[in-house]
């Protein structure tokens, strides 16, 4: 990202840190909102039942955004004790990347939409800068959060799937080690050793197409 300011592409930067800011807010929200109809208020009570990107972004998670091309939102807080059904842990994690997978949908198509009414022209850089990035990011995000690593929300889903016993012992090793591997992975990434991001991209760019229905 800061290769883009140092190039003079204030535009594409812009677009992208918009589209970033978007995307994190809305899986946030979506977390808190699946809480809330499964029972717990903690997130509601917090102020994070909301669309506004303020509730939701971390300054030192958006900068790392900027300088390392990687970052975070703050989590949104909630009280399992609360839940009202057994699987509200496994809805409320896989909200996040579902809202994701939501927002990369409309965001494509819409552009796709508005494009053949010919509300926009196909050499509007603008509009097709903002979307695609916006259906990309959102996509990126999703693989990213599904990854049943540390305190990503895949840790959370990935349980569900697995024999009571194996179930056990994830939860047991990824408690305990989990948020070292990810930091692990995401330094070696982060210094060109391991693909991780790249890998991600790839996936993510392979999706695109399959969630084009205009």
């Amino acid at each position: 990202m800061i290769k883009l300011i140092s190039q003079g592409q204030w535009l594409l930067f812009c677009v992208i840190m918009a589209a970033i800011v978007i995307s994190l807010s809305f899986h946030e929200y979506g977390h808190a909102w699946v809480a809330k109809r499964f029972g717990d208020d903690t997130a509601e009570r917090a102020g994070r039942l909301t669309l506004n990107p303020l509730a939701h972004i971390d300054p030192m998670g958006l900068l790392m955004v900027v300088f390392v091309g990687f970052g975070y939102a703050r989590p949104v807080p909630t009280d399992p004790r609360r839940f009202t059904s057994r699987y509200a842990d496994l809805l409320v994690a896989a909200a996040g990347p579902g809202m994701n997978l939501l927002l990369a949908v409309l965001s494509i198509n819409v552009y796709l939409l508005t494009l053949k009414a010919g509300l926009i022209g196909s050499a509007d850089l603008g509009p097709r800068l903002f979307f695609v990035y916006l259906a990309q990011i959102n996509l990126l995000l999703m693989v990213f959060n599904l990854l049943p690593i540390g305190a990503l929300d895949g840790h959370y889903i990935l349980p569900y799937f697995l024999p009571r016993r194996l179930s056990q012992a994830y939860r047991y090793y990824n408690g305990r080690y989990g948020n070292f591997v990810l930091l692990g992975l995401i330094m070696l990434a982060v210094l060109g050793n391991v693909p991780i991001f790249r890998t991600i991209f790839y996936i993510s760019e392979a999706l695109l197409p399959l969630i084009v229905f205009m």
